[in-house]
């Protein structure tokens, strides 16, 4: 595989591009709903309502962490995930600008 050559990008081309990444798994997109709708939780809990391996989550909570689209707190021998809601709004307004970027309908399509 070739290089994805990003510096020709623009910081928001670029940005968009791993988020769409991130959310192009099953498994993340799962684990984003059920952070939702509990509001927090605990990696064995994820294992349980997922239904995959225990390093398996483990390795889709971190490649959410470093977009920054969830966070963790350790509390014991446990760490605690929830949504980061300061980036999660970031995230929507860049979502949202490009989904919405040719609404055009008169469009040549």
């Amino acid at each position: 595989m070739g290089l994805t050559k990003s510096e020709i990008f623009t910081a928001e081309q670029n940005e968009l591009a791993k988020i769409a990444k991130a959310l192009g798994h099953p498994a993340r997109i799962a684990i984003l709903q059920h952070l939702f709708k509990i509001n927090s939780c605990v990696c064995g809990d994820l294992v349980e309502v997922i239904g995959l391996a225990q390093p398996t989550i483990s390795q889709h909570l971190k490649e959410l962490k470093n977009l920054n689209l969830i966070k963790g707190n350790i509390e014991g021998t446990s760490v605690c995930y929830c949504i980061n809601q300061e980036h999660w709004e970031k995230v929507k307004t860049l979502l949202n600008n490009f989904l919405d970027f040719n609404s055009n309908p008169n469009s040549c399509c």
